[in-house]
């Protein structure tokens, strides 16, 4: 009877606003709707006491076997006892229809009020079915195709009963040691920005109440990515100009894009961390951008408060986190614990709390679960969409697009189809998990279409096998338990006869897919291990080498790049990985990628990235002189740089033009430009257009990516592509 009436309550508020919107004959649609959305969520907040609505702001990570016992006793039993009492706003790492179906009956039909709960989940780059890692698409510069990846990943965890992904991240990364670089978009807060609007679209859809659409979540809000030497959870130092310029656009442009919910980062900021920084959430977040969404912490964060520094203890750390606009509390209990008495005592105001409560149910209203708690627990459906065929199609155009072509001299890519004996080494060749990356923790091991079976489906030509060398021994999935193997070369030999023998040798090396993501940086960014040295054995006695890169960072690969004749970035390209690979190999697809992040020559040089500043002393023209900004035993230029990736035609650009020499900042400038295919094969060319202002109010990059389009074009036709600058897109936040 207790939920019937919080129901009716809700249908009687819902005729009063539609009897008022009769009378407003020029009230639009939208108005009308959103108003009513308010309304209902205003009546379901005049219900709640101080307690559930604290409730709301509280989120667990699973905490039980949920088809066995009821918990008795500890932890577990007293989060059981608060979800019993409608103390918990949502639950995340809870999966599949059965669990999802059970925890949500005991949230509408056990507690007071029935409030419905959110499953959260980390669908990075998919569920089951996994797309490239989020830094592997990026390459592809396909937004349409990006947008269809995190479709797809979003149709099917909705399916088992998650309805929020902890995605797009939407750091900008300049450090190829930190690890999440893998997770993201790469260096260009341009390039970034576009991504994460494509990103938001794709989970979210058109319509939040649609079953086979989530809710997305922009993080980590800001500056995560900049911890200093690349070391996760590091402190963050940048000044303002950066904040606004690089970091702050991309999570812009997923408010703009209707983001319902963001996730603050552990880092601090200005030497406050970020989980209790007013001048993020409540002045720029909530005041300056208008984020209508709710913010949650990561995992803990508000108790790191406490170890950083800033909070004396877990209730400081909550009235801290909560009065600087953080909603949610991943996984602390520092909010379900102590908010009630931090308002009584007067140190959080009620209304504080009623603001973050009504955001969360707002989005609960907008997914439609106060109108079907049970929507996403259709068992059917589960098993039908897991899996399906399309999503494997789609994953596997995402992984085609996501391989750029670093280098191919001597004419060894594309492969013939017939008559070559090629041998495959590497341990990662025939790896059916690491393929799948980080952050797929859903996904089954060996779940990979190995490259070794993706090569194997041509049958033309005769392909040998040899491991050469174990990569790293003993990992799990999610904890970091691995041992790179640094010594063991007893496969050498092996390997080496192989390749004697064979016209072209394909060497499938880097890292193994969890060498990348969260905890995961590294100090030294070359191939791990042994296989340096197994790289250069090979080529010793075969020069015809094509190095096939398994990685979630630029690699620092100097020797490979001067001496190895073809190489292909193929990163960790998910389910469909050897066949995406196998398909480039042979011409089946021609690559497009291009660079989302520079690689470097030497990590030495780490951060580095394309749109720098330039320096008073860039270069010396007295040769004997030291006095400038370089390095006296190594290059200051990249390996390969930000933007760059071949392909198997050739594109020649011409005619370029602006439309004027001058404009003011109300003006614009077009920018066009002739692009032809001047090879006999049809090509995709990523055109990048790039601006520097010489002389500004504050110092500029030496250059900046304004405007790319991706193009198409047939042998020896010619496309013309023109761009437009204006305030919108040269705008510049901070001066």
């Amino acid at each position: 009877m207790k939920n019937s009436f919080l129901f009716t309550s809700l249908a009687i508020s819902a005729l009063i606003v539609s009897a008022c919107s009769n009378k407003m004959i020029n009230t639009s649609v939208a108005y009308s709707k959103n108003n009513l959305l308010e309304t209902k969520v205003d009546s379901v907040l005049n219900l709640m006491t101080l307690e559930e609505k604290v409730g709301q702001l509280n989120q667990y990570n699973g905490f039980w076997e949920i088809t066995g016992p009821t918990p008795k006793d500890g932890q577990a039993a007293k989060k059981y006892a608060d979800l019993k009492k409608g103390l918990v706003g949502s639950m995340l790492n809870v999966k599949g229809v059965k669990d999802v179906r059970a925890l949500q009956k005991i949230a509408v039909e056990e507690t007071r009020l029935g409030i419905p709960i959110i499953f959260g989940f980390d669908v990075i780059h998919g569920y089951k079915t996994i797309s490239p890692i989020p830094l592997a698409e990026s390459a592809s510069w396909d937004m349409e195709a990006i947008r269809k990846s995190s479709a797809i990943a979003a149709e099917e965890s909705a399916a088992v009963g998650i309805n929020w992904t902890f995605a797009p991240m939407v750091d900008v990364a300049r450090d190829a040691r930190w690890g999440r670089v893998m997770e993201g978009a790469g260096e260009d807060p341009f390039l970034g920005s576009k991504i994460a609007v494509a990103r938001v679209q794709g989970f979210q859809g058109n319509d939040l109440a649609a079953i086979n659409t989530i809710l997305a979540c922009a993080k980590h809000f800001a500056g995560y990515a900049f911890a200093e030497a690349g070391r996760d959870y590091n402190t963050v130092d940048v000044n303002e100009t950066t904040l606004q310029n690089v970091i702050f656009p991309p999570f812009k442009a997923a408010v703009d894009a209707g983001v319902r919910t963001f996730m603050n980062s552990f880092n601090e900021l200005n030497g406050i961390p970020a989980t209790g920084n007013k001048y993020l959430q409540r002045q720029v977040l909530k005041g300056d951008w208008k984020f209508e969404g709710f913010v949650v912490s990561d995992w803990g964060s508000l108790n790191e408060m406490i170890t950083h520094g800033y909070a004396k203890d877990s209730k400081q750390a909550a009235e801290m986190a909560i009065n600087a606009g953080s909603d949610m509390d991943m996984e602390s209990s520092a909010y379900v614990e102590h908010l009630v008495s931090l308002v009584k005592e007067g140190k959080v105001q009620e209304s504080t709390i009623n603001d973050a409560a009504r955001r969360i149910l707002k989005v609960k209203f907008e997914l439609g679960l106060f109108d079907d708690p049970y929507k996403y627990c259709d068992e059917n459906r589960e098993k039908e969409t897991v899996g399906k065929k399309e999503f494997q199609e789609g994953v596997l155009d995402m992984a085609k697009k996501s391989i750029v072509l670093l280098k191919n001299d001597k004419g060894l890519l594309p492969l013939k189809k017939s008559g070559q004996k090629i041998a495959i080494i590497g341990a990662l060749a025939n790896d059916k998990t690491s393929p799948l990356g980080s952050w797929r923790i859903a996904a089954d091991d060996e779940s990979a279409v190995s490259v070794l079976e993706g090569m194997s489906k041509y049958q033309g030509n005769h392909i040998t096998y040899a491991k050469g060398a174990d990569v790293a021994i003993g990992r799990t999935q999610f904890i970091w338990e691995t041992k790179i193997n640094m010594t063991d070369k007893s496969e050498f030999p092996e390997a080496i006869a192989v390749a004697k023998t064979a016209d072209v040798v394909v060497m499938v090396l880097g890292e193994h897919g969890l060498q990348s993501g969260e905890g995961r940086s590294r100090a030294e960014i070359d191939l791990p291990g042994v296989q340096q040295e197994l790289l250069e054995e090979i080529f010793k006695v075969n020069p015809n080498v094509i190095l096939v890169l398994n990685n979630g960072r630029p690699l620092a690969i100097p020797w490979a790049a001067e001496n190895i004749p073809a190489i292909v970035e193929a990163w960790q390209l998910g389910t469909q990985s050897g066949n995406a690979i196998a398909q480039v190999l042979y011409g089946d697809y021609n690559p497009s990628g291009k660079l989302p992040m520079t690689f470097p020559r030497n990590v030495g040089q780490l951060p580095l990235y394309y749109n720098h500043k330039n320096t008073g002393r860039p270069t010396m023209n007295e040769p004997e002189s030291v006095f400038w900004s370089h390095y006296i035993d190594e290059k200051t230029t990249p390996l390969y740089p930000f933007g760059y990736g071949l392909s198997y035609s050739k594109f020649e650009y011409s005619d370029l033009q602006l439309s004027s020499s001058s404009f003011d900042k109300n003006g614009k400038i077009e920018v066009s430009v002739n692009v032809k295919n001047v090879s006999n094969i049809k090509g995709k060319e990523v055109v990048q257009l790039y601006i520097r202002d010489l002389i500004g109010s504050i110092t500029r990059p030496v250059k900046e990516l304004k405007g790319f389009e991706l193009i198409e074009l047939q042998p020896n036709e010619t496309k013309k592509v023109t761009f437009t600058i204006d305030k919108k897109n040269d705008r510049i936040f901070y001066h």
